[in-house]
């Protein structure tokens, strides 16, 4: 899918925010190596706050894309 450029929701602009979103939330993952087995689950408000995305609307969009580009190449 292509990354949406609008929030479906309240019409500001999050697709600029997609690459910075995926970066922040890649090192990220690479600090927490050793996530414990009951909590498999990663926080992303820090990096949200980082991106400045206040609505969970706005939110929601960066946190449900699913990026199908990669996998239709193959």
């Amino acid at each position: 899918m292509i990354i949406p450029i609008r929030c479906f929701t309240c019409s500001k602009i999050i697709g600029n925010k997609y690459e910075k979103y995926v970066k922040l939330l890649e090192e990220k993952n690479k600090n927490n190596k050793y996530i414990n087995n009951q909590d498999d689950t990663i926080d992303n408000s820090d990096i949200f706050k980082k991106l400045k995305l206040k609505r969970y609307c706005c939110r929601r969009m960066l946190l449900t894309h699913v990026d199908l580009i990669h996998t239709l190449n193959k």
